[in-house]
Parts: C-alpha cells; structure tokens; sequence
C-alpha cells in the first residue's frame, strides 16, 4: 500500500504520523502487544524481557512536578486475552512499559500525570492573579481612604458655631475664577452667615453683586497699564498726560517729536540742545527743525558728554 510519502510499501512498514498534543509532547503512534497464553511460554517473564530490551524507545524524562515527558518515545503497552475476556477493552487490563499497574487504554497511551500537574499549576497561577488584583483593589481602596482622610483635614471649620463646612459652601466661599462673586463672610458657615448679615442690616449677596464690577474694573485696569509707555532714557513710566500727549493725532495737531522720552527727558533733551547749539533755537524760531533724536538716545548721551 501507498505510505504517507506516496511510495508503495508492505503495510506492517508503513509509517504512521501524529499530532502534536496540546502537553508539547511529540510522542510517536502506540504499539499494542496481545499476548494468548499458551502453552508453557509465560506471558509475564516475556512482557519483562521486551521491556528491558526497548527502554531506550519508550522511557520517558522525569519531571519535577513528578510526571514524565515522553517527547519523541514509542508508548508500547501489553495485554492478554484472559484479561480481555474478563474486563473488556474499557477495563484497567493494559500495561504500558516503565509503569507498575495496569489501566485503562485511554490512560495507558496518555499522561495523566502531566495532565493533573497541569492542572494545578493553571490552578496556582489563577490563585495567585486573584491575588494579586484583591491586592491592587486594597491597595487602591486605601489610597483613595487616604485622600479623603487627608481633604477632610483641610476642610474649613466655622469660626462661628465649629461645624465643618459642606461641600457647596467650601467651593463657594474660595471661589477664585474669574467674575465669581467675593463671599463675605468665607470663614462662617451657611447658617451663621445668614445670621450675620441679618445682624449688620445688609441684605445677603448685595457685596457678591458689586463685586464682578469690581473684578471687572480691575482687569481692565490691569490690561492698561500692561500697555502703558516706558521712556527710553530713565526707564520710568509715562504719566496720563504725557501717554495722551504722544498718542493725540488730528488734523492740524503737530506729532510730537520726541514721542519716546517721558516729560522730564524731553524738558532736559531741549534744555541740552539750547545749551549745545544757541544758534540752532534761532533756527528753530525761523521754522527749521532740531536734530533729529536717535531711538537709542545717542543724541541726548553726546550732549552730556
């Protein structure tokens, strides 16, 4: 007959493949022997004999979880007729070589200790993820006690009765966004705010409504002078006056000339050229221009020198 590589053999030569099983163990198909005592041949000193003589072709490599591993083995297993008629084929009457007792077929060309050592280390594995994640959820539990522990030591207490503030009234009274209304009594309780605002005649959020107007002003106030002028020669800030005077343009008002020196630079960069130059103020009176300043102030520095 055709064996697995298309080539015709004698069928008892043939070659027979298995799967790999899901253990890792390549283990090569079964040999069954079927013994008929007869005659005065025992079938137990022969079963030994082959045995020994084949050791190398099934014996398998002890383990530490007390199961063999038979990568690459022939499992040869042995049996009788007698014990066939009296059990059956699914009875414990198959004795595979290297073992001390009989079993059933199914267990004799398996592992089941391999399969049992398996078990229990799918087993411990999963005890201890199971673990390992109660002890990330205590751990996370008590992070989260902490937290909290530490947020109520921070909670404000009423000056007024000693109870602690609520939730809504410790947002409310350290409110810090823009246009939110100023609490005016941020170190008392609800309770006793109102009693203190009955007390001192003002109806309650009348500050809390003047307050964004307040706030408001301020902003602007604060964007202005983010964008007030500097003098380039003292450093000093332009007063209103002076900061009108260089931004004032029209028809028929002359530009200031000297737009980047505050009032008293430029009263001492007049007073310079006067003493510098006399003859340029009578220039000046018949219409002719001072020098011209340079933006780095070189002009008003040579003058002093």
């Amino acid at each position: 007959m055709k064996d697995t590589d298309g080539r015709e053999r004698p069928m008892w030569r043939t070659r027979w493949t298995a799967p790999d099983t899901w253990s890792g163990d390549r283990t090569h198909p079964a040999v069954l022997l079927v013994f008929n005592h007869i005659g005065e041949r025992n079938p137990n000193r022969t079963v030994l004999r082959l045995s020994e003589l084949t050791r190398h072709l099934w014996e398998g490599e002890r383990q530490k979880g007390g199961y063999h591993q038979y990568d690459g083995r022939i499992p040869i297993i042995a049996t009788g007729l007698q014990n066939l008629r009296e059990h059956g084929p699914a009875g414990p009457v198959f004795l595979r070589f290297g073992r001390d007792r009989m079993q059933p077929l199914r267990d004799a060309i398996g592992n089941p200790r391999r399969e049992a050592a398996d078990a229990r280390a799918r087993e411990e594995a999963k005890v201890r993820q199971d673990e390992y994640r109660a002890q990330v959820r205590r751990a996370a539990r008590e992070q989260a006690a902490k937290k909290e522990a530490e947020r109520e030591a921070r909670r404000p207490v009423c000056t007024g009765c000693g109870a602690r503030f609520t939730d809504e009234r410790w947002e409310a009274a350290h409110a810090t966004d823009w246009g939110a209304p100023k609490d005016t009594h941020p170190h008392l309780c609800d309770h006793c705010k109102q009693r203190a605002v009955a007390a001192e005649g003002q109806p309650a959020g009348k500050q809390e409504h003047q307050e964004p107007v307040r706030r408001g002003a301020e902003q602007q106030n604060y964007q202005r002078e983010a964008l007030r002028p500097v003098c380039t020669e003292c450093g000093a800030n332009f007063t209103d006056e002076r900061w009108k005077a260089i931004e004032h343009v029209g028809w028929g008002v002359p530009p200031e000339p000297r737009p980047s020196l505050c009032d008293d630079c430029d009263q001492r960069y007049v007073t310079d050229v006067h003493q510098a130059w006399p003859h340029e103020h009578r220039h000046q009176q018949q219409g002719q221009p001072l020098p011209e300043q340079k933006a780095d102030g070189t002009c008003l520095s040579r003058f002093r020198r």
